[in-house]
């Protein structure tokens, strides 16, 4: 009679190098994934400002004026408050039908 032992599973050395593999990769990762950081909050801050001109251009072509500054465009329903600063604190700035943007907003 010989019986099999059943064998299945993982040692104590394998479940550790796995750890330390998947330790390895966290620890390249996460640094690059913090220092993006910056540069994604400036596409948003594009990305803002070009829906913002959108708006503006919405408004144009229903009041057939532009707006006189960003708080007309609020007032109309057009854009949020929280829409006129960028997720980095820069403002969004109007002028004459063109959107910018200005300086860290210190709120």
């Amino acid at each position: 009679m010989n019986k099999l032992k059943n064998n299945n599973g993982f040692t104590l050395v394998e479940m550790l190098i796995v750890l330390m593999i998947i330790s390895v990769l966290i620890i390249l990762i996460v640094p690059n994934l913090s220092g993006q950081s910056s540069a994604i909050n400036e596409k948003g801050c594009d990305a803002l400002t070009s829906m913002v001109q959108a708006q503006v251009d919405a408004y144009y072509i229903e009041h057939h004026a532009y707006p006189g500054d960003l708080d007309d465009l609020v007032e109309a329903g057009f854009i949020k408050e929280e829409q006129k600063v960028c997720p980095n604190g820069q403002t969004i700035t109007l002028n004459e039908g063109a959107v910018g943007i200005s300086g860290v907003n210190n709120n």
